[in-house]
């Protein structure tokens, strides 16, 4: 029996289906709330006669979504499920008799990106390696465990085989999900206060200490004056009787938050109805259910610490309240999921609620996204589809923000006051052997603070130096000596490493190790001193070390030759390179649009891009790539003909039967463009283009000819 899908669920199925039939694999990674279980069921009801295996991180997300599904299907039974066997994660590890004599004909991963935890992936390789013949369908919100070395499970558990993929963003933008109002404020700030406090009393400039100082008694006041929880919800709740989940980061915060509840949402309900929930409750499924039907006139508040995050969508939900902070990216997208759902049309309220200033910039990345996909949408489509009213921030911190960048920025400024101080001290002595205690007479900490940089450059630290600020130490007799060994040296390590687990050396600029090395900021720093104009401070054994290791010197090189591998992977195929603008590789490659812009690169048209190379140009001429549209093609030959005539000639006074030595009928093609430019149906561009080659708009030789024939 066939399941009524969202229109982006329908192509997702029908795209995961052939390509499990191709490859026996495929992924959707589609964000919360739209629905993407109903693509894995429609898959079950579709193969009534095949076994199906479904797994998920618990039993409670799965009979959930089987609710979802009997609501939107008003003839649905649960024997139409008969062929569908449930297992946890947890369960496929103890429990293996129970899919043993299973033989599933289709394997299904809910959130797969669980299935790579330690324990669970045991189970799942096991699984995996036991029925190589099944098809595998994974859904999830995203495809990196981002606590866990940002591993790919896409790549590791369907090899990069993605049927669909959507982010939290584009699915606003595109209308599928509404777009919430997000509302930031902040609960609690002593202990920041006391933190910026030290950092300022530490640094060593007495003169920015002292407009630091100032600016903080200003955060402080700021801070005080600012509107309180109780004001925030009252003013953004529209719905005083609604449903709000409420996210904590632990037990002890949940219960002081419970504690707080009465007078935080004292404005919107003097006796709000609080339920609670975690995995460890055993009242947990009760409190879900009394939750779900209270229909009072009294505001409804879900208190959850590790439930809620993930795989189901609550119907009914006004908003969420994020109780920050949040470590993984994943949890905190699958949070604001909760309070946003296919095909509604309500309008969900998310509060950001944070404890420190660093979490208020977290909204900023997926705004960015929000502007660049309505951009791009306005650009394919010339209009504004399905999108309706803007992503609104609402931003209750943000004149105490802009101060504490002002700190911030002060205390960073500090680098150059120390820096001078630095300067100073070799112009009168010649070096800069400091000893550690080694103060200056305005009171700076100068011996200390070299050493600082000296370890910042070893990694031994966290920050980072630049290139100019290296280079201006150096000028001033900086000596990295030690430093710079034992730098490289761990540098190397990690990326062998890295380079032993996944094959290359392609590392992230934002990577880090699991022992917490900043591996991705040590390549990107190796990158800039092999390309420093003023000479590579990497010696040839350190360069040829790096070359065994598959070094990438020039990432963007690097990433042209992926994508040309991939064209010409398809050129291989299918004998073309006739690819439309969106399609995809198998990988998940937008080879598609990457052609097009190697097509405009060559024509001219790729803005800011890098032009061609003459040995790109050849490589992907190779594989047939065919530079304009044929019509296009064809008027640029003969443009290229007329071009060549008119540097051999100086101008463009050929008879209309005039013809090239290959055959060209170049006299007619120029009448044609003289005509086409007097009745003014060229193109701009082609004409300043014809003009540039001396083209004329009058008379053509042979009609001078002949109007001279006629008077004599």
């Amino acid at each position: 029996m066939a399941l009524q899908l969202y229109p982006h669920n329908q192509i997702a199925y029908d795209a995961a289906l052939d390509m499990i039939r191709r490859e026996g694999k495929a992924a959707v990674i589609h964000p919360t709330g739209t629905g993407k279980s109903f693509i894995a069921f429609q898959l079950a009801l579709s193969h009534p006669n095949e076994a199906v295996l479904w797994l998920s991180p618990s039993e409670y997300i799965y009979q959930v979504q089987k609710k979802g599904l009997a609501s939107a299907m008003p003839k649905f039974r649960q024997e139409m499920l008969s062929n569908v066997t449930f297992l946890t994660y947890a369960k496929l590890i103890v429990s293996e008799g129970e899919w043993e004599a299973l033989k599933p004909d289709w394997i299904i991963f809910d959130e797969f990106h669980r299935a790579g935890s330690r324990e669970w992936g045991k189970g799942v390789r096991k699984l995996l390696g036991r029925y190589k013949k099944a098809g595998l369908l994974g859904l999830s919100a995203t495809k990196i465990r981002y606590l866990d070395h940002q591993r790919d499970m896409a790549m590791e558990l369907f090899d990069g085989h993605i049927a669909s993929e959507m982010s939290l963003g584009q699915a606003i933008a595109a209308g599928i999900l509404p777009a919430p109002t997000y509302v930031t404020s902040m609960y609690s700030f002593g202990q920041e206060l006391n933190h910026l406090k030290k950092q300022i009393q530490a640094s060593g400039n007495p003169r920015i200490r002292g407009v630091n100082e100032k600016l903080l008694e200003k955060l402080r006041r700021e801070l005080e004056r600012a509107e309180g929880l109780d004001q925030t919800f009252a003013r953004h709740m529209k719905n005083p009787r609604g449903k709000y989940l409420v996210f904590c980061s632990g037990r002890e915060q949940m219960q002081e938050i419970m504690q707080k509840a009465q007078v935080w949402f004292s404005k919107v309900d003097a006796a709000p109805h609080m339920y609670c929930m975690t995995y460890d409750d055993a009242r947990a499924a009760k409190m879900y259910a009394d939750f779900l039907e209270d229909d009072s006139d009294h505001l409804k508040l879900m208190f959850s610490i590790d439930m809620l995050n993930e795989g189901v969508h609550i119907k009914g939900v006004d908003g969420v309240i994020l109780m920050r902070p949040t470590v993984s990216p994943i949890l905190y997208l699958q949070q604001i999921g909760r309070a946003l759902a296919a095909g509604s049309k309500a309008e969900p309220v998310i509060f950001d609620i944070v404890n420190n200033f660093e979490s208020l910039h977290t909204i900023d990345s997926m705004s960015q996204e929000l502007r660049e996909e309505m951009c791009l949408r306005l650009n394919e489509n010339g209009r504004r589809e399905a999108y309706g009213r803007p992503f609104q921030i609402i931003d209750k911190m943000r004149d105490c923000r802009v101060i504490f960048e002002q700190i911030r920025k002060n205390l960073m400024a500090g680098w150059d006051a120390y820096f001078e101080a630095a300067r100073e001290y070799f112009e009168e002595n010649g070096n800069l052997k400091i000893p550690k205690p080694y103060v200056t007479k305005d009171g700076l900490a100068l011996g200390a603070w070299l050493l600082t940089q000296k370890r910042i450059y070893a990694q031994k630290l966290p920050g980072s130096l630049t290139e100019g600020q290296i280079q201006r130490l150096e000028q001033i007799g900086m000596d990295w000596s030690a430093s710079k060994s034992q730098s490289f040296e761990r540098g190397i390590q990690a990326l062998a490493s890295y380079h032993s687990e996944w094959g290359n050396a392609d590392v992230k600029s934002s990577y880090v190790s699991q022992d917490g090395y900043p591996l991705g900021k040590w390549v990107s720093n190796i990158r800039r001193k092999y390309k420093a104009a003023s000479g590579s401070r990497l010696t040839e054994e350190q360069i040829q070390r790096l070359d065994a290791l598959g070094m990438i010197w020039d990432k963007t090189e690097y990433r042209w030759n992926e994508n040309y591998e991939a064209a010409k992977q398809y050129f291989m195929r299918h004998g073309n390179l006739k690819v439309s603008r969106d399609y995809l590789t198998e990988d998940g490659r937008m080879l598609g649009v990457w052609l097009d812009k190697q097509r405009a690169a060559y024509l001219g048209k790729g803005g800011d891009a890098a032009p061609l190379t003459e040995g790109q140009v050849s490589k992907l001429e190779s594989i047939g790539m065919v530079w304009e549209k044929r019509n296009e093609g064809q008027w640029n030959d003969r443009y290229r003909c007329a071009e060549r005539y008119f540097k051999k000639h100086g101008n463009l006074k050929m008879p209309v039967t005039y013809v090239t030595e290959d055959g060209r009928l170049l006299g007619k093609w120029v009448n044609r463009q003289r005509e086409k430019f007097k009745n003014q149906t060229l193109s701009k561009e082609r004409r300043e283009r014809l003009i540039r080659i001396g083209l004329d708009c009058g008379k053509t030789e042979f009609e001078t000819a002949m109007n001279q024939d006629s008077k004599s």
